[in-house]
């Protein structure tokens, strides 16, 4: 006779994983809400989420300067939630739940209890960067979802777990790197983590090898795709560097952007938790692998947000290192003074990095408390009224409608062979997501690049473009300026011409040149 052992469940687990759950769906709560109310605000779309609709209606393997993770996030949000803001967004939002969620389980993975869960938690709430991350449609939100989700399987291993976590980690690690390439740098510090301490014991095993396997098989896809297609991606990061498009910081600048990004107080308790990490013999290599990736981005002059994906763990363990501290010295009420700075500093700060308030009251609550110096662009761009993050969003429905007019205006035989050319993703794709019954929309920009002209002939062309009559003279036989944007919150270089041109002296076809930005 066979007998079913029923093995009694962890109640330390439940509890964890019950304030876990509720710090994540209060995180979840505020984004809904905040996306719901800036529609009514005048907040608009953000610029890359139009290119990431744009692409999820052509889903590949592949793309350009993103994984494709991304593009399948933006075809299932319209699929489910349609066109809303809120929607669109709650993909984004969910994961942004999720690195909560999994910062509370690392927190009680490593040992803290529901001190230090909370504390960790709050911190990773209240943090701007995160804030500004998971507020939009963004492959960005999800990093920490896949990077997390590796180090909390490595945790239960070396905490006597099933080695069967190596499944976990190989799946995390794939569709880590489907979603954005830097996944890869966070590997590879890990991996030199493990290797410079005994937790290398864990790399022995032949489940690690089966969850490298994993690991290689999902992301094997967007291999292949970038050799088919001439590995684009490094293309556009070598013309990104050609070009200086991306600020170059030098190591105080670098530090100063991780600390206003996590917040000031924020810094009190990740950076209590890299020194717990490193006094711990088995916790070190948690601590060297933030070391080594930190040291990487700044090497390779990476935008500061690159690195925070990583620092869930460091608050993780940073709420233990307050819960220690604070038992040791009988101080039970340091944590919530903490706790309750941490939260209050936050509202503070909340305008710089959701748009909570109509955009005029913005600039005026902005000048008053001389927060606006404190939002720094990630490009060399330079930005107008408000900064790029913000100014991303405005000017779209203009252009739509300035295009608009100019189609409708043209006689019924331009309307049959007429095309849409725009000088960059965000225009060419608002245009396709906000238009109606426009022609086809090409652009040389990123994926766009890729898709070519789709049999635009280039004899009748609406041209959103920042040339000149003069420049563009040398392509096209006839010039003539038809409209304007011109919204006076949006980038300095989206005011610009709109151009009704004729009968182009070159092909149309670009996608022979190797150039993708």
């Amino acid at each position: 006779m066979r007998t079913t052992v029923v093995r009694p469940q962890d109640p330390e687990l439940q509890a964890a994983v019950r304030l876990a759950l509720l710090f994540a769906a209060i995180k979840l709560a505020l984004h809904i809400a905040v996306n719901l109310y800036q529609a009514h605000l005048g907040w608009g779309y953000f610029r890359d989420e139009f290119y990431y609709i744009a692409c999820g209606r052509h889903l590949a393997w592949g793309y350009v300067d993103h994984g494709p993770l991304v593009a399948v996030q933006a075809r299932l949000s319209l699929a489910l939630f349609g066109k809303s803001l809120a929607g669109i967004r709650m993909l984004s939002a969910l994961a942004g739940a999720a690195r909560v969620f999994l910062t509370g389980m690392l927190a009680w993975s490593l040992g803290g209890k529901r001190a230090a869960q909370a504390l960790a938690m709050i911190g990773v709430i209240a943090a701007p960067i995160y804030l500004a991350l998971d507020s939009f449609l963004s492959m960005n939100s999800a990093e920490s979802l896949f990077w997390m989700l590796c180090l909390l399987a490595l945790i239960r291993m070396l905490r006597g777990g099933d080695p069967r976590w190596w499944i976990v980690f190989g799946i995390a690690a794939g569709l880590g790197l489907l979603n954005k390439h830097s996944m890869t740098f966070f590997l590879l510090a890990l991996l030199a983590a493990l290797l410079l301490t005994p937790q290398r014991r864990l790399l022995a095993s032949r489940w690690a090898a089966l969850g490298v396997g994993l690991l290689l098989l999902i992301a094997l896809p967007n291999l292949i795709w970038q050799v088919q297609n001439h590995w684009p991606t490094l293309g556009f990061l070598a013309n990104g560097r050609a070009t200086g498009k991306n600020l170059s910081l030098g190591p105080i600048a670098f530090l100063a952007a991780q600390i206003r990004g996590l917040g000031f107080l924020g810094l009190l308790v990740w950076v209590a938790g890299l020194i717990w990490l490193l006094r711990q013999s088995q916790w070190r290599w948690l601590g060297w692998m933030f070391l080594l990736f930190f040291a990487a981005m700044f090497a390779l002059h990476a935008k500061d947000y690159y690195v925070a994906p990583v620092y869930p763990v460091l608050f993780a363990a940073g709420g233990i290192a307050w819960e220690h501290l604070t038992r040791r010295r009988n101080r039970a009420g340091t944590l919530p003074i903490l706790e309750g700075c941490t939260i209050a500093l936050s509202l503070f700060t909340l305008p710089l990095v959701l748009p909570v308030l109509p955009v005029e009251e913005w600039l005026r609550y902005t000048k008053a408390t001389h927060l606006y110096s404190q939002m720094a662009n990630q490009e060399s761009m330079s930005s107008g009224v408000l900064p790029q993050f913000f100014a991303d969003r405005f000017g779209w429905q203009e252009e739509v409608d300035a295009v608009t007019s100019i189609y409708q205006s043209l006689p019924e035989a331009d309307k049959r062979i007429v095309g849409i050319s725009c000088g960059n993703y965000g225009e060419a794709g608002a245009l396709e997501f906000l238009g109606h019954n426009l022609p086809p929309v090409v652009s040389g920009h990123n994926n766009y690049w890729l898709w070519g002209p789709r049999g635009v002939s280039g004899e009748v062309m609406i041209l959103v473009s920042s040339a000149t009559p003069e420049e563009l003279s040398k392509t096209y036989k006839s010039v003539q300026i038809a409209g304007r944007m011109e919204n006076p919150y949006a980038m300095p270089f989206e005011r610009h011409n709109i151009y009704l041109v004729r009968e182009r002296r070159t092909p149309m076809d670009w996608t022979k040149r190797k150039l993708y930005n």
